[in-house]
């Protein structure tokens, strides 16, 4: 491939023998410490407010204002990678998140948490594009599916020991905000002590929405249905479970099982979008998020158990719109479209995961926390047939490159590390 010969060619020209092992999983396991903390205090929130009686749509208020800092994420973290590097800025990102655990610890106050999740959002969007970057500079093409899956599957596995662990905790006190600052902290320690070779200071990575619409429209809109997805579903799931009256080891319990279902869908969802027409899976993901939708709606407040089963598969199938979304854009990119389309999926991403958490939060002050799901269901609906239009209307599609397992709950891959002309070439449309 292009693309293969494009990046052995610049990684001969930096010189030196490849990333040791060593160091890449030095961040991979950073970024998997911080997933432990962040899992925990998804889950304590909104059981915290249920338990002093706060009105539910502070919760979805306080996750409309994590997603506002991510937007804020976007725009600005380019700079401070610029001005500092890589390392030093995962530092900096990851003591703001110790702060935003810090204000949470300060006892339930609702407005102060909607600031302190916000400065989390800027902080975690912030994160991921720094690792990501990192990592996409440093590994060889050979290996780089690979990492990046592993990347993926490692945050995703501590995001459920976190959701898991607030079934450990008493959530009275500031236990869980303490483990949260602990885990922050921990992680800090292996990108402080990795010999990780760090990129060169990155160009500016532009925004280009009517740009990156040209090129994929399949892969932007599916980035604005999976942001309002995934900030929905995972962000929702447990306000309308402890408003519900589950208790918290069951609330505890689900969130720690619906990571499950991202782990069982995308690889094989994946391995079919290799193989055929990318947007006929992305169909099938998108009525299967519906479906389950659908069916979380009829046994909502019913068994656990069900309960679990379908959330697993609804979570999975959202996640793997996500992922299905990026590569179909990514087959499509030119090298020089490269940049802006990545930064446009970014900023897609979270703006959908801003706007729809906050419609979610007003219609739940006037019709329940149970208008998540209907509100879900549709955004799924919408996609596929919007999916299916673009399959019967536009011209035939392009050759696929390889698929690479993500999840919605970091925001897609933007090559910081490269300049536009240094970026890696793609199959022309």
């Amino acid at each position: 491939m292009v693309l293969d010969k494009d990046r052995t060619e610049r990684d001969a020209a930096r010189g030196g023998p490849p990333a040791p092992l060593i160091a890449i999983t030095s961040v991979i396991l950073s970024m998997a410490l911080i997933a432990v903390g962040n899992g925990l205090m998804f889950a304590y929130i909104p059981v915290r407010l249920g338990a002093e009686g706060v009105d539910p749509v502070w919760a979805g208020l306080i996750i409309t204002g994590l997603s506002a800092g991510g937007v804020a994420g976007c725009l600005l973290i380019g700079a401070l990678v610029r001005r500092v590097g890589h390392a030093r800025a995962f530092m900096v990102l990851s003591a703001l998140i110790a702060l935003s655990n810090v204000a949470i610890g300060a006892g339930p106050h609702p407005v102060l948490w909607v600031a302190a999740r916000a400065l989390y959002g800027f902080a975690i969007c912030g994160l991921f594009v720094v690792t990501q970057s990192w990592l996409n500079d440093v590994v060889d093409n050979a290996i780089r599916g690979r990492v990046m899956a592993l990347s993926s599957v490692a945050y995703i596995a501590g995001l459920g020991v976190g959701y898991y662990a607030l079934a450990l905790v008493d959530i009275s006190t500031n236990s869980a905000p303490m483990i949260g600052i602990a885990f922050t902290a921990l992680s800090i320690l292996p990108v402080g002590l990795t010999r990780l070779a760090q990129p060169a200071p990155p160009a500016s990575a532009s925004v280009a929405l009517a740009k990156a619409w040209r090129i994929s429209p399949v892969g932007v809109a599916g980035m604005l249905a999976v942001g309002g997805l995934s900030m929905t579903i995972s962000g929702f799931a447990p306000i309308h479970a402890t408003a519900k009256g589950y208790s918290q080891n069951d609330v505890a319990l689900l969130l720690a099982a619906m990571p499950v279902g991202t782990l069982i869908l995308q690889m094989p969802l994946g391995w079919m979008s290799d193989r055929t027409d990318r947007r006929y899976v992305l169909i099938f993901a998108a009525l299967l998020a519906v479906a389950a939708g659908i069916l979380a709606f009829g046994f909502d407040g019913g068994a656990l158990a069900a309960l679990i089963v379908i959330y697993v598969v609804w979570d999975g199938a959202a996640e793997s719109v996500y992922s299905l979304a990026t590569a179909h854009a990514s087959d499509r990119a030119t090298r020089d479209d490269l940049v802006a389309l990545s930064s446009s999926l970014l900023f897609a991403w979270s703006v959908a995961g801003f706007v729809v958490p906050g419609i979610v939060t007003g219609l739940s002050a006037l019709y329940g926390t149970q208008v998540f799901i209907h509100v879900a269901v549709a955004i799924a609906l919408v996609y596929a047939l919007f999916v299916a239009w673009r399959v019967a209307s536009a011209e035939a599609p392009l050759a696929t490159a390889s698929f690479a397992p993500m999840t919605a709950q970091a925001p897609p891959p933007v090559d910081l590390a490269f300049a536009p002309d240094d970026a890696p070439e793609r199959r022309e449309p």
